[in-house]
């Protein structure tokens, strides 16, 4: 809707105008209205300011000065979490019966396609100093927020954003909550999910020893004392449930990984606020650069990978088993005032890890979390503030210096952007089958869902389901078409297809190409090398290792690497010794250390019985970690290439691999002659480890260079799960600068298949 700028002075008063603002944006959730009612007061205005529709309307009168300096308040002087702006003004009459009362009205039913749904916030500063003083009736309460502060999207069950509305209407307001929720001035002036230790949520815990205890102080001083005994507790928190123990008890860590199952797959680790800036308890366990220390204390609160100390020195302040044979950990700051009372009264550093079963989105229900992890936690600390729907942490990693979202979740997401173009028709993309997330698009406006998960499980694909729903309740927009991936046995495709929705079906590296492409627009010409896993491919193969020259809706396949057949094909991305068979034989070259008894298997494997061909790159490092005997069975995805990443030397020296135009005219990279100093085993693990990596990025760029010398292509795009790995894409990055590329790297959107959802949306509205 266009800003009318019509503002000359209504008829009826000479000496007053009147004028009425719809303003757009977030708006919702992060304590507008009050906010404009003491701009209001500030410059003397009477009118009323209301929510309608997604949006906030505003109606005005006073001095014309006044009405000036309050419409540049709005934005400029906005809450922090508001990110207002108007999308509507004009001037209207004067009402001389009201030149004295400013007033906020009930919201106003309406259209809430401009809605925009705020994610769950981190506790704010005013609110944790409450928490921590002796005198504040909010003392110790595990449920304190305001305006600015506390869950949002994990509560709200339909718009506008009104209690009734949340699952906090169960839970009527006591005297002075309501004194607080209905005074203006007050900063929890309609905080819907105000609350405090008389009319709030409780804390609940239960073991087998204690039974259960519904006194909330006294059920935290338990928690904390089950955490020092090395109990592993189930904690619920904003959007689900962590698994969480001492984390630097290495005996109870090994139970966990145990129990779970999880033998390797990093723990995220939680630490107290402490020192001047609240990171001198992290820093005791890993190495911050400033960027990682910014965004460890950013609003959204997320788990940020970052060194692990080294120095024999030091105290060990984590068990070795926190990340088995990597070199970064995942940590985070507290960010709900459970979590603050927890770290603070336990003294150290907890494990925080979702409380699910492997690839499952986190579990949200209290008796669930009994039910499915009994054999996991020794205890529960439970509260009854009912969480609608499960929002995980959001994990980020530092690449070529700048934040790298790998998972969205808790405090990112719903994330929204602006789309290049406008769809004609309300548009919902189901994403792919791993790490799924989806995305509903209307007009220029594209909603990304928190991370669901692996769609392996009948509980994934039943959240899966649940977002989609609550996305178009949500925000107003039934989705009248749908794209998926084009892989034919995902569940999210077959979804798709029962949908009765007009379908269109995207290549899995066309939709990583463009998720790129969506976040830059103004590149008219690209070349984006999508490396991954695998992927469903034009031609029927599984993809992994492609170059894609073009723009959304017209790319082409310009570069790959050599094929190879994988025996036993899916199994492949858990078993790597698989792929490092597949390299050997597809070479003709022996593997001295590798499994015995695999007559059977090459016999299929060359009569071409399940062993499908692919262009990996991510299972070349698989077949690597292999060789160099680093892991021959994956406990969970990535292992052999993270293992590869941590030890690789950064001063290795790079084989070349040979470059040539194959039958399909795309070029082709050889990676045949990595194998022969892979099996060396005279030389480092580590040296090797780093071979590859820099021999891998050598190869990408000679590709980039043969291909601008064909197509003049100067803008090159990163994007697919390999490069999650921050050593191969910051020496892909030099080496193309170095060539005078300029070089793209999603900001907003995960690299990874999280982002194939956008990557559909793009790719579809470019096809019209």
């Amino acid at each position: 809707m266009p800003i009318s700028d019509h503002l000359s002075n209504a008829p009826g008063d000479l000496t007053l105008q009147a004028r009425r603002w719809v303003v757009g944006g977030r708006v919702q959730g992060v304590g507008f209205r009050p906010f404009v009612y003491r701009c209001a007061r500030r410059y003397q205005l009477s009118g009323w300011v209301r929510n309608y529709a997604g949006r906030v309307e505003i109606e005005a009168q006073g001095e014309a000065t006044a009405l000036a300096d309050f419409e540049h308040a709005l934005i400029e002087d906005a809450p922090p979490l508001a990110q207002p702006k108007i999308v509507l003004r004009v001037a209207v009459a004067v009402d001389p019966a009201n030149r004295e009362v400013f007033c906020i009205r009930p919201s106003a039913d309406g259209d809430s396609t401009h809605a925009h749904v705020p994610p769950d916030y981190f506790t704010c500063a005013q609110c944790l100093e409450e928490l921590h003083h002796p005198s504040d009736r909010r003392y110790r309460y595990p449920f304190i927020n305001c305006t600015q502060c506390g869950p949002r999207y994990t509560l709200i069950l339909r718009l506008p954003y009104d209690r009734p509305n949340t699952s906090l209407a169960g839970f009527p307001l006591c005297p002075a909550c309501r004194q607080e929720y209905t005074d203006p001035l007050d900063r929890r002036f309609h905080a819907e999910p105000l609350a405090c230790p008389v009319c709030g949520p409780q804390l609940q815990f239960y073991a087998d020893d204690t039974g259960i205890i519904d006194d909330t102080p006294t059920a935290l001083t338990q928690c904390v004392q089950a955490l020092q005994r090395g109990f592993i507790v189930a904690v619920k928190g904003v959007g689900g449930y962590h698994l969480m123990c001492d984390a630097a008890n290495e005996r109870t860590i090994e139970r966990l990984r145990l129990t779970k199952p999880r033998p390797h797959k990093p723990l995220a680790v939680m630490f107290p606020l402490r020192g001047t800036d609240g990171l001198d308890a992290v820093r005791d366990a890993v190495l911050l650069d400033p960027v990682q220390a910014n965004l460890l204390l950013d609003p959204l609160r997320p788990i940020v990978l970052a060194a692990a100390r080294t120095d024999p020195l030091r105290p060990k302040v984590l068990a070795s088993a926190i990340a088995p044979d990597l070199a970064d950990i995942g940590v985070m700051l507290p960010y709900s005032p459970l979590h603050h009372l927890l770290l603070n009264d336990f003294g150290g550093a907890l494990v925080a890890t979702s409380a699910n079963r492997s690839g499952e989105p986190v579990l949200t229900d209290n008796s669930e979390v009994e039910q499915h992890l009994s054999h996991v936690a020794d205890a529960y600390l439970h509260h009854n503030r009912p969480i609608l729907r499960p929002a995980d942490d959001p994990v980020y990693r530092i690449i070529d210096h700048r934040p790298r979202p790998l998972r969205l979740g808790r405090g990112s997401a719903p994330l929204e952007l602006t789309l290049p173009f406008v769809l004609p028709q309300p548009l919902l993309a189901v994403g792919g089958h791993m790490k799924n997330t989806v995305a509903l698009a209307w007009e220029k406006r594209c909603v990304i869902s928190p991370h669901i998960g692996d769609l392996e499980s009948p509980r994934s694909q039943e959240v899966f389901q649940q977002v989609i729903a609550d996305l178009q309740s949500l925000y107003g927009v039934q989705a009248e078409r749908v794209v998926c991936d084009a892989h034919p046995g995902y569940f999210s495709t077959r979804w798709a297809e029962r949908s009765g929705l007009p379908l269109r079906k995207v290549f899995h590296h066309m939709a990583h190409a463009s998720a790129l492409a969506g976040e830059f627009p103004e590149v008219g010409h690209w070349l984006v090398f999508t490396w991954d896993g695998v992927g469903y491919g034009q031609d029927g193969n599984l993809w992994g290792g492609e170059a894609l020259s073009g723009r959304p809706g017209h790319w082409r396949r310009v570069g790959s690497l050599r094929p190879f057949r994988l025996p036993g094909g899916h199994k492949a991305s858990r078993e790597p010794w698989r792929s490092a068979l597949a390299l050997c034989w597809e070479a003709g070259m022996p593997w001295p250390d590798g499994p015995p008894d695999t007559q059977l298997l090459y016999a299929a494997w060359k009569r071409r019985m399940n062993s499908p061909s692919t262009t990996s790159v991510g299972r070349l490092f698989d077949a690597a970690a292999a060789l160099i005997g680093l892991t021959h069975t994956a406990s969970y995805e990535g292992q052999g290439p993270m293992q590869l990443e941590a030890i690789a030397n950064a001063g290795a020296t790079a084989v070349t691999l040979p470059l040539h135009r194959n039958a399909q005219q795309c070029w082709e990279s050889d990676w045949s002659p990595l194998l022969a100093p892979l099996l060396d085993t005279g030389r480092s693990a580590s040296a090797r480890a780093g071979m590859l990596h820099h021999s891998l990025a050598q190869a990408l760029c000679q590709q980039a260079v043969a291909i601008r010398a064909e197509t003049g292509v100067e803008q090159v795009g990163l994007s697919g799960g390999v490069f999650q790995n921050r050593r191969l894409t910051e020496r892909a990055c030099a080496l193309l600068r170095a060539e005078g590329f300029t070089v793209y790297l999603g900001q907003a959107i995960a690299c990874n298949d999280a982002g194939i959802c956008y990557g559909q949306i793009i790719e579809s509205g470019a096809h019209g």
